[in-house]
């Protein structure tokens, strides 16, 4: 028997979190209202143990050389299992987390505190309306944005439309990149609702908001027919080719590594009407 687990009630979420130790990983998992959001390894911040998560850590580390150190935006903190990952790779970086439920950081944090010389400031508010106060952190302009609030088709309209990306983009440092997080149901409408805002240009023929846009997922996630995560990855210029083969070998397997043309491909086919049996 672990130690008993430690609870929290979270306001703006009218939910309870909990935070249980993992016996299999000698880790810690951060549950909302029972249901599992992020796994913490505090003796070892550079494993990432779910595999959406790990993903997203990949492209991190396709953002720049290895052990260079970043400066990060988390839109979406949770168990501060991305930002631990950046401060224990990558010493010297800066980040901002915001976090719409007020009481869950310090919650999680006086639990799992920050690793050994993590520079990260931790601000409480909604991911659109903190904007501004991003814009005024050391943390800017970011070499990598992690947008983690999406709950599928559910997300609030504010968060999902061209406008939101725009103000985000304009937080980015050129050849900067974007990592989107998108849970979905089957038939994976809101996914490709979110390639289309991010990726096609605006009603008027102007520019797409981010000029190269690519996908992650796992395989068996492209029949359309699962629920589950879809990572986004978006820049101003091309995605070195070079990401295909390290994100593709990087896993978590079996990995499928979308590019921009690839992508719009399969979107096209998602919306296509199924026959019976299909």
């Amino acid at each position: 028997m672990g130690p008993k687990p430690a609870r929290r009630f979270l306001t703006a979420a009218d939910a309870w979190a909990e935070l249980t130790q993992d016996e299999e990983t000698e880790g810690w998992i951060l549950s909302i209202d029972g249901a599992e959001q992020s796994h913490v390894d505090a003796r070892n911040p550079r494993r990432v143990f779910y595999e959406y998560l790990r993903r997203i850590a990949n492209v991190i580390d396709c953002a720049a050389p290895a052990g260079h150190p970043l400066k990060a935006v988390h839109l979406g903190g949770g168990a501060m299992t991305l930002p631990r990952y950046v401060a224990a790779s990558r010493p010297g970086s800066r980040q901002l987390v915001v976090e719409l439920a007020r009481e869950l950081p310090d919650f999680v944090l006086s639990h799992i505190p920050w690793p050994e010389g993590a520079d990260v400031e931790v601000i409480h508010g909604d991911a659109r309306e903190a904007l501004p106060r991003v814009a005024q952190s050391r943390a800017v302009p970011a070499n990598v944005v992690v947008l983690d609030v999406f709950a599928g088709a559910d997300a609030p309209r504010h968060l999902r439309e061209r406008a939101f990306y725009e103000q985000v983009r304009d937080t980015m440092a050129p050849g900067a990149v974007l990592i989107v997080n998108v849970g979905d149901d089957p038939g994976l409408k809101f996914f490709a609702e979110q390639v289309e805002v991010l990726g096609s240009p605006n009603r008027s023929g102007g520019e797409p908001v981010f000029s190269d846009l690519w996908c992650l997922t796992e395989q068996s996630m492209l029949t359309g027919r699962n629920p589950g995560n879809l990572i986004l990855i978006a820049r101003d210029r091309p995605v070195p080719d070079s990401w295909r083969d390290a994100l593709v070998a990087a896993g978590p397997h079996p990995a499928a590594v979308l590019d921009r043309w690839a992508l719009e491909d399969w979107v096209r086919a998602l919306r296509k009407p199924r026959g019976p049996g299909h």
